[in-house]
């Protein structure tokens, strides 16, 4: 069966593997401590030319956005973000569980606010009476494969200082991202635009892992703290630090985002050929079909992947492809000669 489920399906890189495996034995502190944290907390605050950057490593997506947001806010305060973010439908309500509420906006089919969204989103919370918005939240790549031009993220970080509001960037596909044709933003553009952001392993070749960068010195105070006490720190951290040094030594954690577009693209590519129509044309790892109901139950036979929802008409629906460090030219080929049109 052809895996486009998710881009978590795999375990993980060779190299990640190796590097984790080497730390076997060697005895290490715990919480962090150890060598291989400090030298990919080194190597990340190299990349994005923020050497006052306070990086925390972290297990998964979730842990860190709720973490985060926690630390970040006063218990007034609110988040903004697109009504199709992760914090928003995928996460269990863990945001609100902190005690924070949730200011959706609709996005498009591309998953991205803008700055004008989030202007025009405030006037209503001006009151005593109301949550106060003090943090958007973004993701690049967004739940579509949406991805944000340096224009756009400019704009909204312009916007959110002006307004007193964070900036936090989700990551867990930013190689993916950084990495997708059209794309004109970098590491550095994000520790200067943002408040926050995260570099995402778990999903691009790490078995786990997510490194927040965090990068305004003002929410950097006891963040480690309220992370303990959220159930964030790892006792054995290098395990995370280990991964992080293999995935950002010689570019790797960026090939291996490439390679994964790459796979999506010519899958994307492949279907158009054969008449296929997009929810939206990511330029990203994730693509969107949308296909007959009829086809649904062959399709089910020869490749996993997600229902995203209902399509615009009666008996189409949406899906979800999604390639990954481990997905094969083979898979691909394979998948486009046995997809099911009829």
């Amino acid at each position: 069966m052809y895996q486009f489920r998710n881009d978590y399906s795999f375990g993980a890189h060779p190299k990640v593997l190796e590097a984790i495996l080497s730390t076997n034995l060697e005895g290490l502190p715990g919480y962090g401590g150890d060598s291989y944290c400090v030298r990919a907390t080194r190597l990340i605050r190299e990349l994005c030319q923020s050497p006052q950057a306070d990086v925390q490593f972290f297990i998964g997506g979730t842990s860190t956005n709720f973490t985060a947001i926690a630390a970040f806010l006063r218990p007034w305060e609110g988040v903004i973000c697109a009504a199709s973010g992760h914090i928003n439908g995928h996460e269990a309500g863990a945001v609100e569980a902190t005690g924070h509420k949730i200011i959706p906006l609709p996005a498009g089919t591309d998953g991205k606010i803008t700055a004008g969204m989030v202007e025009a989103a405030l006037p209503p919370f001006e009151h005593t009476h109301t949550v106060r918005p003090r943090l958007v939240y973004i993701s690049d790549a967004t739940e579509t494969g949406g991805i944000y031009t340096k224009q756009e993220l400019e704009a909204l970080s312009r916007c959110c200082r002006e307004h007193d509001l964070f900036l936090f960037l989700d990551g867990a596909r930013l190689g993916c991202a950084l990495t997708a044709q059209g794309n004109d933003l970098t590491l550095p553009d994000l520790a200067r635009l943002t408040d926050a952001f995260y570099i995402g392993g778990t999903k691009n070749g790490a078995l786990m892992g997510e490194a927040l960068v965090i990068v305004n010195p003002a929410l950097q105070t006891d963040f480690f703290r309220i992370k303990k006490q959220r159930g964030g720190v790892l006792a054995k951290g290098w395990l995370l630090g280990a991964q992080f040094e293999a995935l950002l030594t010689d570019g790797l954690y960026f090939q291996l985002a490439r390679h994964a577009n790459e796979m999506a693209q010519k899958l994307q590519q492949g279907l158009k050929k054969k008449g296929v129509s997009f929810f939206y044309e990511s330029p990203t790892n994730q693509i969107f079909p949308i296909v007959p109901d009829r086809v649904l139950p062959e399709l089910n036979k020869i490749c996993a992947y997600e229902v995203w929802g209902p399509a615009d008409l009666p008996g189409r629906t949406i899906i979800r492809f999604v390639a990954s460090f481990a997905t094969k030219p083979s898979d691909v080929d394979g998948l486009l000669e046995h997809f099911p049109l009829k």
